[in-house]
């Protein structure tokens, strides 16, 4: 098993279980060295003391803070340790939310959640607690020298963490929102019939990096001497003029590759049409 990020406590009331979290997801892909392209040497990277004008090794890097222009007070490690707050090791859950109220805008990143030996009945107690409400836990945690609010879910019978952005972090755009455009009923219904005829059932391993894919081909083509295949790129499209005729088109040009799954979706729908959905019960 991987290594945890972070163990500790979760509590709950008055109960409190001994847990780890473990990374979830990370990105992948191909990297690059930085080399000297005359003799193909990888070039190094050093930390330059303008002052002394030499290179500093790093047991005498320290860091920092810019208080002022290029005016510093050091920060030890102890420092640090010192100010940890609860959270460093208690993750205390803080209150139960409804999960839909969450915007996904608020997640950064994923770990799972698992509960030590003396921790397992009172874990599964409340990732089924959660898992048969609509409710999700907010706690707090320290991590990487930084406190973070997170998000705990029910998932596959065991619990996830979400860190989560603060609210001064999400940033705003100006102008977001809905266009000032009326659209017309027609346009609406045509454009349903084309995202029920591209609708199918969430698998996320049929998606793939095509772009980390191609880097793979070019460098196999290079270490073979072979010539590099440029991938075809897609023509500009014009401007839309008529969205009518365009969705119209769209949905012509998706009828004909509709998956079955799609089809055998769209039919009860049609039965039902008169009927209430189970979700507007």
């Amino acid at each position: 098993m991987a290594a945890s990020v972070w163990s500790g406590h979760l509590t709950f009331g008055l109960i409190s279980m001994p847990v780890r979290l473990f990374s979830g997801a990370r990105s992948s892909g191909i990297s690059f060295n930085m080399l000297h392209r005359p003799d193909k040497q990888r070039v190094k990277q050093q930390y330059i003391c303008p002052l002394e004008n030499k290179v500093v090794e790093r047991n005498e890097i320290v860091k920092g803070y810019e208080f002022r222009k290029d005016e510093y007070i050091v920060i030890e490690p102890e420092e640090i340790k010192k100010i940890e707050p609860a959270t460093a090791k208690t993750m205390e859950i803080l209150e139960f939310v409804k999960s839909s109220d969450v915007d996904p805008v608020y997640f950064e990143s994923s770990y799972y959640m698992l509960p030590e030996e003396a921790g397992r009945r009172p874990y599964a107690l409340l990732t089924r607690a959660l898992d048969e409400s609509d409710f999700v836990a907010i706690a707090k945690v320290t991590m990487h020298n930084r406190e973070y609010t997170v998000f705990l879910r029910p998932h596959e019978g065991g619990l996830m963490l979400h860190t989560m952005y603060y609210a001064d972090e999400v940033r705003k755009v100006d102008g977001f929102g809905a266009p000032d455009v009326e659209l017309k009923e027609a346009e609406l219904k045509v454009a349903h019939q084309l995202i029920e005829a591209l609708a199918d059932e969430w698998n996320p391993e049929k998606y793939t990096d095509s772009f980390q894919e191609n880097l793979k081909k070019l460098i196999q083509a290079k270490l073979e001497g072979g010539e590099v295949a440029a991938v075809e790129k897609p023509k500009k499209l014009a401007p839309v003029v008529d969205l009518m005729a365009a969705l119209k088109q769209s949905l012509a040009q998706m009828e004909g590759k509709k998956k079955p799954a799609a089809t055998a979706r769209a039919e009860p729908r049609a039965v039902a049409a008169g009927g209430k959905s189970r979700r507007g019960r």
